[in-house]
């Protein structure tokens, strides 16, 4: 079994970057910029094919994702090509549109997926209705009642219950939390929760509320549309604010999981069934986007933020600056990678 999930894990990874990484193909071919190689796959290679359009299609030993690998991404390294073809001299507009791409392309495969979500098994999600509110609970003792929606937290606005939730497990100077519901009467009432902690087998601390959501399944193709659209805008604003959680410290670098944990994803998703490894694709692909084009080194969002410079100043920046920009920033990654990854399995044993 232990296989399977990390073939599942293998296989969900490499649609997802094959994907993004034919966004840039498909969008610098079209524009023009000279490519050497389009891999799938990393590592030795296995098998490749040289297409009329003189480019190099391989299949890599590692089933890691894949590449593609352009002439002048940064700056004019090849005297073979053609000035014009190689990306760093392609107008500004196009370079932003090739590294925008593979961002792009990410979404709209979240986007299919969940729409395919719902088409087959129906959009399933909870309101922010609560439905059930254990008795005794921190929310209980707080006043709060099954019936309630909640409409704030911290008085942030609660779209979606993965929003309540996300606010829920954000770190407050005193452990307690502001939440603001709607009664069943209309009126509208604030209640400071103190949640109890409560371990787990392996020691980990949760925080308990008590609160339960309503769970709703919408069918048809145009609740299938609707679906799509709006757990896309929730996973996107889910992850930018986990993002600018992360900076102000309100959540901690514990709360990142890397390959490790992505496979105690799979396992616990294989469990539940092929809808929520479905799910998963979509929930990936997300991830990647939103993360890939932060404004970080080595991301597509850093290159961007570059070209954003050179329109500002009207010229480019120095390529050794940037790339020393990219290779540190790549380091520090990695230095993070490590991190999250040492985490993880101290999780697992």
């Amino acid at each position: 079994m232990i296989i399977v999930n990390i073939l599942i894990l293998l296989l969900i990874l490499s649609i997802i970057i094959v994907i993004h990484e034919f966004g840039h193909f498909i969008t610098a071919k079209k524009s023009g910029v000279h490519i050497y190689e389009f891999s799938i796959g990393m590592g030795p290679l296995v098998w490749k094919h040289i297409g009329k359009d003189k480019i190099q299609y391989s299949i890599r030993a590692f089933p890691i994702g894949g590449y593609v690998q352009m002439a002048g991404e940064v700056m004019d390294d090849d005297d073979k090509i053609p000035k014009k073809k190689l990306m760093c001299n392609r107008p500004w507009y196009q370079r932003l549109i090739i590294l925008v791409a593979g961002v792009t392309m990410n979404f709209i495969l979240a986007l299919v997926v969940l729409f395919v979500i719902g088409l087959i098994w129906g959009g399933r999600y909870s309101t922010t209705v609560l439905e059930a509110v254990q008795e005794g609970s921190a929310a209980s003792e707080a006043g709060i009642e099954a019936g309630d929606t909640i409409i704030k937290v911290d008085g942030k606005k609660t779209s979606s219950w993965d929003m309540a939730q996300l606010y829920l497990v954000m770190k407050t100077k005193d452990g307690s939390y502001d939440i603001t519901v709607k009664k069943e009467s209309g009126e509208e009432k604030t209640y400071n929760v103190t949640p109890k902690t409560v371990k787990n087998e392996d020691g980990e601390e949760t925080k308990v509320f008590g609160i339960q959501g309503t769970p709703k399944i919408e069918r048809g193709f145009i609740e299938a549309i609707k679906y799509s659209f709006s757990k896309f805008g929730t996973i996107v604003h889910s992850m930018v604010t986990i993002v600018g959680a992360l900076f102000t410290g309100k959540i901690s670098l514990s709360a990142l999981s890397g390959p490790v944990g992505m496979y105690t994803i799979v396992d616990e998703s294989v469990g539940l069934g092929i809808d929520q490894l479905v799910y998963l694709v979509a929930f990936l692909s997300i991830n990647l986007g939103v993360v890939n084009i932060l404004p970080f080194p080595a991301f597509d969002g850093g290159r961007v933020l570059f070209l954003i410079i050179e329109k500002i100043k009207g010229s480019p920046v120095d390529s050794k600056v940037e790339n020393m920009f990219h290779v540190v920033g790549f380091f520090l990654l990695m230095l993070l990678m490590v991190y999250i990854t040492i985490q993880d399995i101290f999780r697992l044993f």
